[in-house]
């Protein structure tokens, strides 16, 4: 929606959500669903107003370990990435490791990590970490392969160093790769703090809550966690897209912000 109004991009998600509300409750009641099949969207809005200082608290935790986690993993990526477009046998040594590392499957990762790591906040931060990890050190790759020579060869010939060289030509090429690899991972990133917090929680998170009222067959808490999962990923891909905006003004703008040092130039 690149040309449509700021309204109307508000409106929009809106209306789908409200759309899909609607049929659940539709559906419910019109094929008389047993409520511990499925509860409808008044008993999930029912029980949300019961336990809300237990899910809000649970939602802060997870949002924690996604946020602390998420940045651990995209800063180690971005820095990997640059190490290994700056040397040739780092790559061919490293980019082998990765791609074989995604084989393993995140779950059987979080087991050893907790009898590495033990029950805490440490084993939760590393699969995160690892979820985001990957797809930022590709895109980040490609960005800074695919930054034209003949700029490169303009630039050492008018004495740049490497330096500067990396910041005014190679660092900026990453932004396109490296905030859509962001924006993939943001939702990726949730499933992975639940994942971590079912093998490596003793207690609180939305993660442990799910599971705690899956094992009750509380369907109504089962969707509860559900609905504020769902709204953390949205929150993580918002955050990523403002981050994005504040980084680039250049794709939305063509002058420079108030809050930009560059404004105040001239």
């Amino acid at each position: 929606m690149p040309n449509s109004s700021p309204l109307l991009r508000v409106l929009y998600p809106v209306l789908a959500l409200a759309l899909v509300v609607a049929f659940w409750a539709f559906a419910v009641d019109f094929y008389a669903i047993p409520r511990y099949v499925m509860p409808s969207p008044q008993a999930v809005a029912v029980h949300i107003a019961e336990d809300w200082q237990t899910l809000v608290a649970g939602f802060a935790m997870t949002f924690m370990e996604f946020l602390l986690g998420f940045i651990i993993g995209a800063g180690a990526g971005f820095i990997f990435a640059i190490l290994m477009d700056s040397s040739g046998p780092v790559r061919g040594i490293l980019y082998p490791v990765l791609i074989a590392s995604q084989a393993v499957p995140i779950i059987a990762i979080s087991a050893a990590l907790t009898i590495w790591l033990g029950f805490g906040l440490a084993p939760k931060l590393v699969i995160v970490a690892l979820v985001v990890f990957f797809p930022v050190v590709v895109n980040v790759l490609d960005g800074l392969a695919s930054v034209d020579k003949d700029i490169l060869n303009l630039v050492r010939s008018m004495g740049a160093s490497h330096l500067s060289i990396f910041r005014h030509v190679k660092l900026p090429a990453t932004y396109t790769p490296l905030f859509s690899a962001l924006k993939l991972s943001a939702t990726f990133s949730v499933t992975g703090a639940v994942i971590a917090e079912w093998t490596a929680s003793t207690s609180g998170g939305i993660g442990a809550y799910l599971l705690q009222a899956n094992s009750r067959l509380n369907t109504a808490g089962t969707f509860s966690a559900i609905v504020f999962l769902a709204a953390l990923g949205v929150v993580a891909f918002l955050l990523v897209v403002l981050t994005e905006w504040l980084l680039t003004p250049w794709k939305s703008s063509s002058k420079a912000r108030p809050w930009s040092p560059a404004y105040w130039k001239g």
